[in-house]
């Protein structure tokens, strides 16, 4: 067809327009089928999606199967198979479609593509009709069903009869017809906008407990899809100078997944066989959701969750750089729930270069030791030098040795009791460096000691799970905490204090951020600065201002504590006047006024234990919180809206699953972000640091 030859969008060709009889080759455009629920949607590709799949299909015809990136990259469209691959994550392959001719029935709520070729039939009997001007043309469908062009702006589709008698009669027209439309032009579909193509940033997100991350049931990929969704909208809000001058393109965020390794392992089978009949229902959602918890703070399955995370993580940012091998940005990672406690530990234990200005002095210690000691005097210290050989032929080290989980000595052929005397030996040896590391970072004062009315700073790592911590390919330039229990944490393995002068081995920056009503979410700055009593910093709304509802309520609060003072001042110099004793009427008139004055003067700070003025406030934002965010602020809460500031409770749970579609949450990810390269906001926003 003509359509296929001409790219979309352009103006049509002397082949395509015929000045006299009117016709004009319709546009296609591409969409997808995504199914939830039973249900199919037709959604439409960005246009700038459409095009580059239009043009690859235009160019690609009796070749290979072409595939075409969409979607910033995070899907391949195959263009033989007509599908599309979900390219980071896990997901169902969806349809695709060349799209042109569409209809809709009385309980559809949007338009339906037809077929690619039922399409080109309609298409063709379209242009024979506008070119000869001969309506009224029936077409019949794949499935026995009736089109009838009426004429240009009125074409409907009928569905075919209920029964048909044993004469196998033609279907006819029955029941209310669909309407039909040419074009998507003609459909009113929400196109999506297209995203820049420039990458500036990569920030990995990790979910917390259990396969669900929000009030609606959706998995960690849907929400952070509208998580990149409303930081597209936020730069082209905030950052619409940098855009135009082409500084920036946009920061790619991808999601993180570790429940369903976890929950593969086979222990849903044995939660199964012990759970009780009972409430069957919440029973599965706990066993689902809030034993990830409990399983975290077990070392088998801790071990699985911190692999799980940090294997993805540098799987992910292999492929990232594979897809994008331009990209010369930096990487930053942010965790929800649980999701940041995980993270908080990985990063709590990477190794530092030299030249970061940590000390090495633990793993320098460890590393040696292990270089010094050969893999084959470890097994023949063991009595299993008979597995030399194979350790040979995978060109396993010391080092490497250490890296070694149970299925990799099984896939070398190590049978059960020798595999299970070796990661014995090795479960040995790491504890044995990370007592020793531990002890060394105690006297530089990484964890710190120091007097203070809670007691000594103590290490961070104190109290975490036994477990070999896995190293990230790259250093995370910020980690974002969201709703995040790390505090807590920390306060229940023994960490009372943090010390000023620790900081992350491998990341400077990082933020806590949490909702006032979110149950999960504990401070982190109180443990570094326990003696200063200090609010957290209010994050700015995303439109320039303090919500109104906290501007009033905060202008109340001001006038009540002024009537209240007014009052009490009013009160006292009535009950002072009544108590005074009596003067005589003229003499020493002006000496008692002069004694009056004075010992009103005297008598003034008296009060000061009921008015007890408000000290000057220290600007919030220049508080010495330590090292841990490059002596920044760390907490940073969000400003509720009027409808939550009614019933606390009532929000909570919401409170803690709202950081997904926050502007406020992503402005502020975005603005540290930019900062790191030099770039800020159109126009600062009140309070923000």
């Amino acid at each position: 067809m003509a359509a296929q030859e001409q790219p979309p969008r352009a103006a049509p060709d002397a082949a395509e327009w015929d000045a006299g009889n009117g016709y004009e080759a319709v546009v296609p455009h591409w969409f997808y089928c995504k199914v939830s629920g039973g249900r199919e949607r037709w959604l439409p590709f960005s246009t700038q999606d459409s095009e580059r799949l239009e043009e690859a299909h235009g160019a690609g015809k009796g070749e290979a199967d072409v595939v075409v990136p969409t979607w910033g990259g995070r899907y391949d469209v195959h263009l033989r198979q007509r599908q599309r691959v979900a390219v980071f994550w896990e997901e169902e392959v969806a349809e695709v479609r060349r799209c042109t001719w569409f209809y809709k029935g009385d309980k559809d709520s949007k338009y339906i593509p037809y077929s690619e070729s039922f399409s080109e039939e309609l298409e063709e009997a379209y242009m024979i009709a506008v070119t000869l001007d001969e309506w009224k043309k029936k077409l019949e469908s794949p499935s026995r069903e009736i089109i009838i062009l009426h004429n240009p702006k009125l074409m409907v589709h009928y569905h075919p009869a209920a029964t048909s008698d044993d004469w196998g009669s033609t279907p006819t027209e029955q029941g209310r017809p669909r309407t039909v439309k040419r074009g998507v032009e003609n459909i009113a579909a929400e196109i999506p906008n297209g995203e820049p193509l420039q990458i500036d940033h990569l920030v990995f997100v990790v979910h917390g407990i259990g396969p669900a991350c929000d009030i609606r049931f959706r998995s960690i990929v849907q929400c952070v899809n509208d998580f990149r969704s409303v930081s597209l909208s936020m730069l082209q809000a905030h950052f619409r100078k940098a855009q135009e001058q082409q500084q920036i393109g946009r920061v790619e965020f991808l999601p993180v997944n570790w429940h369903s390794s976890l929950h593969s392992t086979g222990v849903d089978v044995d939660l199964e066989r012990i759970t009780l009949p009972s409430i069957s229902r919440l029973r599965h959602f706990i066993n689902d959701t809030i034993l990830d918890a409990f399983f975290y703070n077990s070392s088998t399955y801790c071990q699985t969750i911190l692999d799980t995370v940090a294997s993805e993580m540098n799987r992910l940012y292999l492929l990232f750089l594979r897809r994008n091998p331009d990209f010369k940005g930096g990487v930053s990672i942010a965790g929800h729930s649980l999701g940041s406690l995980i993270l908080f530990d990985l990063l709590t234990n990477q190794k530092a270069a030299p030249e970061d200005g940590h000390s090495t002095e633990g793993s320098g210690v460890a590393s040696s030791s292990r270089g010094a000691e050969d893999v084959k005097e470890i097994l023949k210290r063991l009595h299993l030098s008979e597995y030399c050989p194979a350790f040979e032929k995978e060109k396993i080290d010391g080092e490497a040795l250490f890296l070694c989980t149970e299925k990799n000595l099984e896939e070398m052929g190590m049978p059960l009791g020798p595999r299970m005397k070796l990661l014995h030996y090795i479960s040995s040896e790491r504890e044995t460096r990370d007592a020793r590391e531990r002890s060394s970072a105690g006297q530089r004062g990484a964890g710190g000691c120091g007097a203070s009315r809670d007691g000594p700073s103590r290490d961070v790592s104190l109290g975490q799970v036994s477990a070999n911590y896995p190293q990230l390919l790259y250093k995370p330039t910020i980690f974002f905490a969201f709703g995040s229990p790390i505090g807590m944490f920390l306060t229940v393995r023994g960490v009372k204090r943090i010390n000023p002068d620790y900081s992350l081995p491998t990341c400077k920056g990082f933020f806590n951020i949490f909702h006032p009503f979110d149950p999960v979410a504990y401070r982190i700055e109180p443990m570094i600065v326990p003696d200063l009593e200090f609010e957290p910093m209010l994050l700015p709304h995303h439109k320039g201002r303090k919500r109104m509802h906290l501007e009033l309520k905060e202008g109340l609060t001001r006038m009540s504590v002024d009537l209240k003072n007014n009052l009490l001042g009013s009160l006292r110099v009535a009950w002072q006047s009544f108590t005074r004793a009596p003067l005589a009427a003229v003499e020493g008139a002006s000496s008692e006024g002069e004694a009056e004055a004075e010992g009103s003067t005297e008598k003034q700070p008296e009060p000061k234990a009921e008015e007890a003025p408000a000290p000057a406030k220290e600007d919030p934002s220049l508080i010495n919180v330590g090292k841990l965010n490059g002596g920044n602020r760390i907490d940073y809460v969000l400003q509720e809206k009027p409808i939550e500031s009614f019933n606390e409770y009532l929000f909570a749970l919401q409170g803690h699953l709202c950081y997904w579609e926050s502007e406020d949450t992503v402005l502020l990810v975005l603005k540290e972000i930019y900062q790191t390269i030099g770039v800020t906001l159109d126009q600062p926003l009140p309070g923000g640091q």
